[in-house]
């Protein structure tokens, strides 16, 4: 199945997909360092993934937005 990349759900999706396993692996890779190193480097990379979850769900909300205003220019019929 070939995925319209013009189609602002299918996008939406896709990024909130790429968030949630970027998010779930930093909580993994955090809780292991934090185990086995202390609290000062998993605070550390707490405060990383706050900041790329942060960057993840702008890139987000900046494409779903884009795909906003594309998707109406893309209905208007062609003038004769």
């Amino acid at each position: 199945m070939l995925l319209n990349p013009f189609c602002p759900l299918t996008t939406a999706k896709v990024l909130a997909l790429k968030a949630t396993v970027l998010l779930l692996l930093t909580l993994l890779i955090k809780a292991r360092v934090q185990i086995l190193a202390g609290s000062a480097l998993g605070i550390a990379l707490l405060l990383l993934q706050a900041l790329v979850f942060l960057a993840v769900s702008g890139g987000l909300v900046l494409a779903a937005g884009g795909a906003t205003l594309y998707a109406p220019q893309q209905r208007r019929p062609a003038a004769t």
